[in-house]
């Protein structure tokens, strides 16, 4: 099996759809950390990538990654993609940025796996796909699940609510989650009602949550389990925030639920906006088609030489 160089930012948000690529590609992979020598030099590999030059000397020392037999090098995020490069070349494999390189050369990287919400542009060695990567382990899915049925049995089907919080681009107050789950429950009689908070909830919002009443109850600031593989798996309807990308692109992507978004997003023509109303378009959203990326996934494998 070949294995694959993943270097990581430290955000998880974007070590994990990495680690998705690999998996999906089907080899294996080891997580290398890598960060700038400062912030003067993340600035200068800016001017230095858009003329496609990638030198590890603006790099902090990560340690010899060469002779271990990497296939390729990925990376995931601004903090990754000029060290995904300049490790690739000096290991002489190809390199992938998952997320869109902006600000760089994007025809210096051999493949690039880009969410149509980044507006990609059109060339040979850009794929773009329809919402983030999120990894397919199936055991994982199945573990979790597991792990959610020992904490609650469902009696009927069941509506589940993925709460997350507020960005630069949306809001999220009391009020406006009050009326969502009136909503939501007025929608729903006569199913079971979960939901689930994030780290990023606001605890105004988190009190409004737990004056509902939902059958399963998951307040992430006292319990930090996460039940949203099993929303996946078990539940008919999913109810996501709109700002929650993540979260939508595993409900849109795994399961057989209906999805649909709470839309706490800020007016503006940006990419939360632009990538829910993709999702919406293209019948993911509203209803239950699944994201299949088996086709983007051959070429990325073909670019690479996988």
């Amino acid at each position: 099996m070949k294995r694959l160089l993943v270097l990581t930012d430290g955000k998880a948000g974007h070590e994990n759809q990495s680690r998705a690529f690999a998996r999906a590609l089907g080899c294996d992979f080891d997580v290398l950390p890598v960060s700038f020598r400062g912030r003067w030099a993340k600035t200068l590999s800016y001017a230095l990538g858009r003329l496609g030059v990638f030198t590890p000397a603006l790099l902090a020392p990560t340690g010899d990654v060469s002779g271990k037999g990497y296939a390729a090098v990925v990376g995931a995020g601004s903090g990754t993609f000029y060290a995904a490069k300049a490790l690739a070349r000096g290991l002489g494999v190809r390199c992938a940025a998952i997320l869109y390189p902006r600000g760089y050369s994007v025809r210096s990287f051999d493949c690039v796996m880009a969410p149509s919400f980044d507006r990609p542009a059109k060339l040979p060695n850009v794929i773009c796909i329809p919402a983030n990567l999120v990894s397919a382990d199936e055991d994982f899915y199945r573990s979790r699940t597991d792990e959610f049925l020992a904490r609650h049995t469902p009696a009927r089907d069941a509506v589940a609510v993925i709460v997350g919080g507020p960005n630069k681009c949306s809001t999220m107050t009391a009020e406006w989650m009050r009326a969502e789950l009136d909503r939501v429950f007025a929608e729903n009689r006569g199913r079971e009602f979960w939901v689930t908070t994030s780290r990023r909830t606001p605890p105004e919002v988190e009190a409004v949550v737990e004056s509902f009443p939902f059958d399963y109850k998951l307040v992430y600031s006292r319990d930090s389990f996460n039940p949203i593989p099993a929303f996946v798996t078990l539940a008919k309807r999913i109810y996501v925030t709109a700002e929650s990308t993540g979260m939508l692109s595993e409900a849109c992507t795994f399961g057989t639920a209906e999805v649909k978004s709470l839309d706490n997003l800020m007016p503006g023509p940006h990419k939360f906006r632009r990538f829910v109303e993709g999702l919406r378009a293209d019948g993911y959203l509203g209803g239950n088609r699944k994201i299949d990326l088996s086709a983007q996934l051959a070429e990325a494998s073909r670019l690479l030489g996988l």
